[in-house]
């Protein structure tokens, strides 16, 4: 899977002289929490909700309202916007673009292609379109997880098991290892009732468990 598969695409942008009031009420009609700066046609930084709320006065300020909003219809997204901003190619491997940005610590990449912005991917693209199908967050069924059922020599009689119960596949994966165990195998089966499916696993000497959804 690539970046282009994941983020994205109707991505919306401002120049660098918008009024960061104007910013946030984009970024609030949008219920997005960024907006990469473009000026003509170049990508010059990325604008947050956070970057707004802390160039902001605090609420302990002697300051009246008149005048927070006075420097507030001031202040252009040039002086809170993040300048250094990390950006992707939309053929870039999801991977990458994952490892990329826990590296950079930063929750966003602006795609560009060809010099241009064509799209964003955020944290939650990831986690919506590809971690989530992939643990099969929000579908029915029932998840069970057979101890060191990733190793190669079990996956066979594994998967034999669960075609001769008849049941469907929703998604597989193995579990990180635990100091001093090997890889878990988790099945996400179409089912509630997995009964047989366990009593078979059990009678193969395969330490299965239950898990929540």
């Amino acid at each position: 899977m690539k970046v282009k598969d994941v983020m994205s695409w109707n991505v919306i942008t401002v120049s660098s002289d918008t009024p960061i009031m104007e910013a946030r009420k984009i970024m609030d009609a949008h219920n997005i929490r960024r907006l990469p700066v473009v000026d003509r046609g170049k990508l010059v930084g990325l604008v947050t909700k956070e970057r707004i709320a802390r160039a902001s006065p605090s609420p302990a300020t002697s300051l009246t309202v008149w005048e927070i909003n006075y420097l507030l219809a001031k202040m252009t997204v040039r002086e809170v916007m993040v300048k250094d901003v990390v950006t992707v190619s939309p053929d870039m491997s999801a991977e990458a673009a994952i490892a990329l940005a826990q590296k950079k610590r930063v929750g966003s990449l602006v795609v560009v292609d060809d010099g241009k912005v064509v799209g964003i991917a955020t944290t939650n693209d990831f986690f919506y379109k590809i971690l989530n199908p992939v643990l099969g967050l929000g579908m029915p069924g029932t998840r069970i997880i057979i101890s060191d059922g990733a190793d190669p020599k079990k996956l066979p009689d594994i998967m034999e098991l669960v075609r001769k119960n008849n049941l469907k596949l929703v998604s597989m994966h193995s579990m990180p290892p635990v100091e001093g165990k090997e890889k878990d195998l988790c099945l996400h089966l179409d089912t509630n009732d997995v009964s047989q499916l366990v009593k078979d696993l059990k009678s193969k000497g395969l330490l299965t468990e239950i898990v929540e959804r």
